[in-house]
């Protein structure tokens, strides 16, 4: 056999493996192109049995049998050929077949796969090392089932790579927001009156933008050092601050800390305020953009005009404002590192909230001088100069007008934030709207009544009239406050007076004597059982009565009788309790109260609504009115009794929407003070007492019930009652508060018993006098 290229003498050895007999195999070779190599292969004597020797032509070595029909190989042969030839004609036709998907991908992989095959090879020991063997062969105990180092290894090299193509991704897919959030943006809080009409629109958030160049750098290294010393060489993040954080709201469920001033800005002004591992993330995301994106100085400017320093303030300019009462280019460092210390919570470190507060204050002012001596950007010598703390100026008010809506807004300010879990700083943002519980009308006519009170003291008595003082609300049975006169002007007087706990409720207490001793009864041995009182049980009514208790009289700690007393020193006799109730007979419900237990008394009362807070000691003059509730507490206990014995606290605010969406609130749940027959045996006495004290208004207003409260010492002068199942207190008193918190004798301010300032207060109000 030869081949194009060789020599003609030349001849090519292929060795082939053993074939059956006459099977043919043909090779293709490589040219021409059409050039069949074929090969015929015979059965060797190997093959054949070696004893049969027949049928073989001994001189040709063929079989016999060979030359048969050798033309009819020859056409077999021929006939192959020429199928084949057909075959690869047809195949020159037909358009070959599109290679499959897996194919392709194979293929185009094939380059890099071979390039990478070495390094596999490479691995490919280290990688049969990592691959787990369990039990371990060669370890004992535990160490049979613990990884091996290289496995450890391994892990963490791939925790690594994963995390961090992971974290380049995010930082690839975070875009900062173009919008600023609310917390950028202040809004006002809208206050409504129950009829849905605007009453009053505060801007709580006062905030002014200062170029960063009117800041000075004492002031700004103040904030630096109190917050982030490293902030002019750091990336935007603190990766060990971070790494704090993430670890304190695993184990702790606090996201707290662990800022520079850059994420603290990305969350001023790009982010809420939520707590939680993803926004960390993601503010920890924007700063490193963001500290990519801007300068340091454009950073720190944006920062200290739009952090919260409280009392309703963002932004440096506006604090030293709000605390010193000038411009932030006029503090000096002293001043500026207190109000740095206000940056890590201002409800924790203004020292006009709470004594706890000032000494926190106190301590991180002296921090951040030191810290300022430590990074270099104050001397020593300067250092000493700030010995003695920078007390910052009293609380303003941030909606003062001089109305009484001024304290309206107050009240109800309050309850929202308590009843809506917001915080100051929440609340200070604003966009809320607050739907209150003031009636317009009654407002109005409970101001005008009081307002003519005060002109006509101011006219009768100017002297005393100076350290007079009013206060009065009126609370419906459903708790609801539907108006309250807190003072003469809100922007000069710094509390109100329809809430607060002040002077004694003196003989307008006695409803809740008589409510407890019908509900639980009274005991006249110390051990018996309770015996039921009604209405009807005589009491002895005469002034100077001893007070006893089952041993005998009781003696005060100056070794003294205690005693009953009535007004202008008056004697009942025997006067039953219905009575004793509605003739203002004092000296029945001292004892009274002795009988059913003092214990008992102050939980009814306070069941029907006043504040424990208000009680002082467990005496006899309990029962008496020593307790000291507001005028809204006193109106809301009266409320309990039209409401047949049930009781709900008093609120300010129906409901709260920020920005039209409205809000979950916690509203008053209505419970059981004393049982409804109670309630109406104290609003028939109090019916009476109000029929007998004004008989001519009584007739054309039934169902009116009131009582008027005196106390010892003339100190204070009450008038609580209801109508229209609405319970109105009034009270009048004198303090000079120059002087003390104590109260002074009245000297005629709130009238005689025959013309009572209060009442007249208080049917002025209900349109009754």
């Amino acid at each position: 056999m030869t081949r194009a290229g060789r020599e003609p003498d030349e001849t090519m050895h292929l060795k082939v493996p053993a074939l059956a007999p006459d099977e043919t195999m043909q090779l293709k070779a490589a040219a021409p192109p059409d050039e069949t190599v074929q090969l015929r292969t015979v059965e060797t004597p190997s093959s054949q049995n070696p004893g049969d020797s027949s049928g073989k032509d001994k001189s040709s070595g063929k079989d016999d049998s060979s030359g048969a029909d050798s033309s009819g190989t020859d056409s077999s042969d021929a006939g192959d050929s020429s199928e084949a030839g057909g075959s690869r004609a047809q195949g020159r036709r037909r358009r070959a077949a599109r290679p499959s998907g897996p194919a392709r991908v194979r293929a185009a992989a094939a380059p890099l796969v071979a390039r990478l095959a070495p390094w596999a090879a490479r691995l490919a020991p280290y990688l049969r090392r990592l691959r787990p063997h369990y039990p371990r062969p060669g370890r004992t105990g535990w160490r049979r089932w613990a990884p091996s180092w290289r496995q450890w290894l391994g892990g963490v090299l791939t925790l690594l790579g994963l995390s961090t193509v992971a974290f380049g991704l995010a930082y690839a897919a975070t875009d900062i927001p173009e919008n600023l959030n609310t917390y950028a943006t202040q809004q006002d809080n809208v206050y409504f009156w129950s009829d849905g009409t605007p009453m009053a629109r505060t801007g709580w958030v006062r905030r002014q933008n200062m170029p960063l160049k009117d800041i000075p750098e004492d002031v700004r290294w103040a904030v630096l050092a109190a917050e982030n010393a490293g902030f002019y060489s750091d990336p935007g993040i603190s990766v060990s601050g971070v790494g704090r954080a993430l670890w304190r709201t695993v184990g702790e469920g606090d996201t707290q800390g662990g800022s520079t001033i850059t994420q603290q800005y990305v969350k001023n002004v790009y982010l809420n305020q939520d707590r939680s591992i993803g926004r960390k993330f993601t503010e920890a995301l924007l700063a490193l953009k963001l500290d990519n994106r801007m300068s340091k100085d454009e950073i720190l400017e944006g920062y200290l005009n739009t952090s919260w320093f409280g009392r309703g303030t963002y932004g440096m300019q506006r604090a030293a404002q709000a605390y010193y009462g000038k411009d932030v280019g006029e503090l000096n460092v002293s001043e500026a590192a207190f109000l740095a210390s206000l940056l890590k919570g201002a409800g924790l470190y203004d020292p006009a909230l709470s004594k706890a507060n000032h000494d926190r204050a106190v301590e991180r002012w002296t921090w951040i001088l030191d810290r300022m001596v430590d990074i270099g950007k104050l001397s020593a010598s300067e250092r000493a100069e700030y010995r003695k703390f920078p007390e910052p100026l009293p609380p303003g008010r941030v909606f003062d007008t001089g109305k009484q809506s001024d304290y309206l807004v107050e009240l109800a300010a309050q309850y929202a934030k308590k009843v809506g879990h917001l915080s100051d700083k929440e609340f200070d943002l604003g966009g809320f709207q607050i739907y209150t519980t003031f009636d317009r009308k009654r407002e109005n006519a409970l101001t005008e009544a009081v307002t003519k009170a005060r002109k006509k003291a101011a006219k009768d008595h100017p002297a005393a009239a100076k350290t007079a003082h009013y206060g009065a609300a009126s609370v419906a049975a459903d708790g609801r406050i539907l108006a309250v006169y807190g003072g003469p002007d809100h922007r000069k007087q710094g509390y109100n007076e329809s809430n607060a706990t002040t002077v004694p409720a003196g003989s307008a207490f006695t409803p809740f004597v008589y409510a407890a001793a019908l509900h639980h009864g009274v005991h006249k041995t110390r051990d018996g059982a309770a015996t039921q009182v009604t209405p009807e049980t005589l009491y002895d009514g005469d002034d100077g009565v001893p007070v006893t208790t089952p041993e005998g009289p009781y003696w005060d700690r100056a070794g003294k009788k205690v005693a009953a007393r009535n007004d202008g020193r008056k004697n009942y006799g025997q006067i039953s309790l219905h009575q004793a109730l509605a003739q203002s007979a004092n000296t029945p419900f001292m004892q009274l109260g002795m009988d059913t237990g003092l214990d008992k008394v102050r939980k009814t009362a306070e069941a029907a609504g006043l504040l424990s807070s208000s009680f002082g000691a467990q005496v006899p003059a309990l029962s008496l009115g020593s307790a000291t509730p507001s005028a809204i507490r006193m109106a809301s206990g009266y409320a309990t009794f039209e409401a047949a014995g049930k009781h709900v606290e008093p609120y300010s605010v129906a409901r709260i929407t920020h920005n039209g969406s409205r809000m979950k609130m916690d509203k008053p749940a209505q419970r059981r003070a004393v049982p409804a027959k109670v309630a109406e045996q104290v609003r028939s006495a109090l019916r009476d007492a109000y029929a007998l004290a004004h008989p001519e208004t009584a007739a054309f207003a039934p169902g009116t019930a009131g009582k008027v409260g005196t106390t010892q010492g003339d100190t204070a002068a009450w008038y609580v009652g209801t109508a229209e199942s609405v319970s109105t207190a009034v009270v009048t008193y004198r303090i000079d508060l120059a002087k003390s918190l104590e109260p002074l004798p009245l000297k005629g301010v709130a009238g005689t018993p025959a013309e009572s300032v209060p009442y007249a207060i208080w049917s002025g109000a209900l349109g009754l006098g």
